[in-house]
């Protein structure tokens, strides 16, 4: 029997959010700066939780956020992650399933870290702000890595996150060679501006020879490139790989190709920003199942739009409403 194949298989951390709102106060107060990720232990983890006020549980990670709308738009998709055997794990496994995702967790080992979360404040400007405790999510090697099944996808979708680990790295360059080899298309996001400055050289490396689809936002672009103008970084960025596909807020999303194009898409409209977590992941969503379904550029970069506006009106990093029924217009015009 001829096995399905995947519009995209990802891969990434399995982390549940617990996300809560915050002002600036308790942000400079814990020692975060507003708007960035970054890694904690367990025990900063525990103590952070404890004071936030009322928050929501839900599984999230990156790379899965955009497994989880891509399904949303009926998309087929996979993804690969690790999660351990605890409440976590396996809220973190019913959410993705029942989001219409294809997932497996990789074999347990000895690893005594629980299940990755990742403590989400939320400021009044509707910034998020990231804590994370990896746990084992990052404790993916080469070995978990089924040359098979990413061969099945039409398109293999990294984060930049799971660099930060050398296994996870060589887990990921694993992947990346088995999607070339298979005919699969390679896509990639900067995952965030601290990850680009410690990855900075790897990740230029990256999109100059093994990536296709680069996905960044502003601030990840210009820390790519160490510049300090969008301009000079968005020229840096043309011809490096075949399509770039960089968002900018409010100001909407260009999507660079190989021979320089550039295809703006404005913003898809909100009455209110809630919550912008998850919204570059839900671009890249909206963005990779057009790709695989045969829309042009400019569809793609709209689909993109229209899954971020959908994330960014309420609070949490996964799709609400069913982003295949919001679609139907605009695929219609």
């Amino acid at each position: 029997m001829t096995q399905e194949r995947f519009d995209v298989v990802a891969i990434g951390n399995a982390i549940v959010d617990v996300i809560a709102h915050a002002d600036d106060g308790f942000l400079e107060a814990h020692g975060m700066v507003k708007g960035s990720m970054r890694l904690i232990d367990d025990a900063t983890a525990q103590r952070l939780y404890d004071a936030m006020g009322p928050a929501v549980e839900s599984s999230g990670g990156s790379a899965a956020n955009t497994a989880a709308g891509i399904a949303s738009l009926g998309g087929t998709v996979a993804f690969i992650g690790r999660v351990a055997d605890d409440v976590l794990g396996q809220v973190f496994t019913h959410d993705i399933r029942a989001a219409g995702v294809s997932f497996e967790p990789l074999a347990p080992d000895s690893d005594a870290r629980g299940t990755a979360r990742c403590l989400v404040l939320v400021t009044p400007d509707a910034q998020r702000t990231l804590n994370t405790y990896l746990g084992v999510s990052s404790a993916i090697s080469p070995r978990d890595v089924d040359e098979t099944l990413v061969a099945r996808g039409r398109v293999l979708y990294c984060e930049g996150y799971l660099w930060d680990e050398p296994d996870a790295k060589d887990a990921l360059l694993k992947s990346m060679d088995a999607a070339r080899a298979a005919g699969a298309k390679v896509a990639f996001t900067l995952s965030d501006a601290f990850c680009v400055d410690r990855h900075r050289a790897d990740f230029l490396h990256l999109a100059e020879h093994r990536v296709d689809i680069l996905f960044a936002n502003e601030a990840e672009l210009l820390s790519l490139y160490e510049v300090g103008r969008w301009e000079e970084a968005a020229e840096r960025v043309a011809g490096h790989c075949e399509l770039a596909c960089l968002t900018r807020s409010e100001k909407g999303s260009v999507v660079i190709t190989a021979a320089g194009e550039r295809v703006h898409v404005d913003a898809w409209p909100v009455e209110e920003v809630i919550d912008t977590t998850g919204a570059g992941d839900l671009y890249a969503a909206g963005f990779l199942y057009g790709y695989t379904h045969g829309l042009d550029v400019e569809e793609s970069a709209r689909l993109g739009s229209l899954a971020a506006g959908e994330v960014i009106s309420h609070l949490g990093a996964r799709p609400e409403r069913s982003l295949a029924a919001l679609a139907e217009d605009l695929l219609r015009t």
